[in-house]
């Protein structure tokens, strides 16, 4: 299985591709718009670049793995010799779904369906295929090239044939692959999101401002980011998004998103990727400036 093919050309997409390519694997990406195409290739040649300014590869290894990756705006062209396809397209219910429809009638029959969802039921995407044994979730962490974690998750009718090939193959591209069953949000975000929720809740409700909120975190627990920048890296949208999932499987009100969370991503303040969130992002990508409606 040397050609896996990755769909959605975005964050979580070029990141899956560039893993692939550089343990060898001929990737195609696939997008509908060359933008999107252009914009993802322009990064993994970036994001290569500093491997090479940090001694991890060769110029000739970044070659090499651009050398592997081939684009295109037709899933059906693209998908034509894969054994596997990543899809790693926005997450919407309707928009996953549609794909999936489209992977089941034009990839061949015997290549495995991967989804990158982080929150969205594989047994739901998989119905709608004509091979639900076959679907599977690659759940990668971002940014995928550094990130060992990839969460596994096998649907209702998830072959055993298809767990242990995925998971075999997670292994080859560096990861460590940990295999969860589906409910909703997984394990990584049913964990995640609700500490975020909760934090945002902090806020909102006075107890602490942004600064602050981080800051504890960091220090007394020892995590690397704190929740309101992690929330601003993900994308609020993002987060909205999962909470929504998770909230609507459980049907339970702790999952329930804070009211801050739905405003600011109304208002399109999504984090880094819109410039503002908890922080301002318009002079660097870093969490240095809080935004201004939380001084």
């Amino acid at each position: 299985m040397k050609n896996v093919a990755v769909i959605g050309a975005g964050t979580m997409g070029n990141g899956i591709a560039h893993t692939f390519a550089q343990k060898g694997f001929k990737v195609q990406l696939i997008d509908i718009s060359q933008q999107s195409l252009d914009k993802g290739l322009a990064t993994i040649t970036k994001n290569l670049d500093r491997m090479i300014a940090k001694e991890k590869i060769s110029e000739a290894d970044k070659e090499a793995t651009l050398g592997n990756i081939s684009t295109y705006t037709s899933i059906r062209e693209g998908v034509e010799y894969a054994g596997l396809v990543v899809e790693a397209a926005t997450e919407n219910v309707e928009l996953k779904l549609n794909i999936f429809r489209e992977l089941s009638d034009a990839c061949p029959e015997d290549t495995i369906l991967a989804t990158n969802t982080s929150s969205i039921s594989i047994t739901q995407i998989a119905a709608v295929t004509n091979r639900p044994d076959m679907v599977i979730g690659m759940h990668f962490m971002n940014p995928v090239p550094i990130m060992k974690l990839v969460e596994i998750i096998r649907g209702y009718n998830t072959s055993d044939e298809v767990t242990n090939t995925i998971m075999e193959m997670s292994k080859t591209l560096g990861k460590v692959p940990v295999e969860v069953n589906d409910y909703p949000g997984f394990v990584a975000n049913r964990i995640l999101m609700p500490m975020i929720n909760e934090s945002i809740e902090t806020l909102y409700n006075g107890v602490a401002g942004v600064s602050e909120i981080d800051t504890v975190m960091k220090l007394g627990m020892a995590h690397p980011m704190g929740p309101l920048q992690l929330a601003d890296f993900i994308g609020l949208d993002v987060c909205l998004s999962i909470l929504n999932v998770m909230y609507d499987g459980f049907k339970n009100p702790k999952y329930a998103p804070c009211p801050l969370l739905v405003n600011m991503v109304m208002a399109g303040k999504l984090g880094v990727k819109s410039g503002e969130g908890f922080y301002d992002y318009s002079e660097s990508r870093k969490a240095e400036k809080v935004a201004k409606q939380f001084l």
